[in-house]
């Protein structure tokens, strides 16, 4: 089937709409299946008849992410056990209902799901998603396993949980992807990208907020390693993120804390330095900084000396500050 002639390239962004108005009835499901086993994860489609079928799809690539707009006919999709399609949809799937209702099925859990509400999925292990009433829509937002999995430990015990969103986090992270998604069209390429950081940010509080109350953080190298990366990012800006905080948040030694960070041959302190560098950078090709001086992001970052700032940026990323800002602009 020819894809290319089913999609139109939306004004100013390098998204896809796709529809299945353009497809005649008897080969909706046929088509269905194709996009969401090219754009998504292979599934079966087990239900409705051929001639009901209607979907209308909005794709945006969103910084790591991509996040969709779908509006559906009743339908029914299974993911049955097998590897993933494509090396790039090993990943989670949050979905958010705007209206209509559904319901969500993985690992023993079903949830159903109300306007505003949201909840996760792996996209790689059996599931079942089904989507009620005349007409459903809603927001998916596809995020990377290693993404996802670094910022929240234990992220496998909150999928197909339901996550309120009429108060609280819930409430917050709803009504920020919400916003996001109808405003795409009118935001600038990078107004947008910088937008999927906060999304996930959101998104984090609002899955940690419902894992079960019975996990312990500290019970294995890996859930620990999380747990401590998680409040290295929220803290990355705090100049005073030493190793004396760390510990103390985590409860653990600074030996045995060190320790773990060899599984990734660096250590506690030189993780902190290198996330912060990637953020420099990351704010040094973003126009938004563009007249802001090296020094103002940096400090931003947690750093509280230039000049220490300048070595450990070129030690790290082959030229200095100033090098790399002058190839962004060229």
């Amino acid at each position: 089937m020819n894809m290319t002639a089913l999609s139109d390239k939306l004004p100013g962004r390098a998204g896809l709409k796709l529809s299945s108005n353009a497809i005649a009835p008897r080969e909706r499901v046929d088509w269905l299946r194709e996009v969401i086993c090219r754009e998504y994860t292979h599934v079966e489609i087990i239900s409705p008849a051929h001639g009901n079928l209607s979907q209308d799809l909005i794709i945006y690539p969103w910084g790591n992410l991509q996040l969709s707009i779908i509006q559906s006919s009743p339908i029914s999709l299974q993911r049955l056990p097998r590897e993933p399609h494509l090396s790039s949809q090993d990943a989670y799937f949050v979905v958010m209902l705007l209206s209509g209702s559904g319901l969500l099925e993985q690992n023993g859990r079903e949830v159903l799901l109300r306007p505003g509400d949201i909840s996760l999925y792996d996209a790689t292990r059996p599931h079942r998603v089904h989507c009620f009433g005349e007409l459903s829509k809603m927001i998916y937002l596809s995020i990377p396993r290693s993404v996802f999995r670094d910022r929240i430990a234990g992220i496998d015990r909150c999928t197909a949980l339901r996550i309120p969103g009429a108060q609280g986090i819930g409430f917050v992270a709803s009504n920020f992807l919400r916003s996001s998604a109808t405003h795409a069209d009118q935001l600038q390429d990078h107004e947008f990208s910088s937008l999927s950081d906060h999304a996930l940010d959101l998104l984090t509080l609002a899955v940690a907020s419902v894992r079960p109350v019975d996990f312990n953080l500290s019970r294995s190298r890996s859930v620990s390693l999380n747990g401590i990366k998680t409040f290295i990012e929220q803290n990355l800006r705090d100049a005073g993120l030493d190793t004396g905080l760390i510990t103390r948040h985590a409860g653990l030694s600074a030996r045995y804390i060190n320790d773990l960070f060899t599984d990734e041959r660096t250590s506690l302190m030189r993780y902190v330095w290198k996330r912060r560098l990637e953020n420099c950078r990351k704010d040094m090709q973003d126009p938004v900084y563009a007249g802001h001086r090296l020094s103002d992001i940096a400090f931003r970052w947690g750093f509280n000396d230039a000049a220490h700032f300048s070595r450990a940026f070129k030690q790290r990323f082959g030229c200095s500050p100033r090098e790399f800002r002058r190839s962004c602009s060229t």
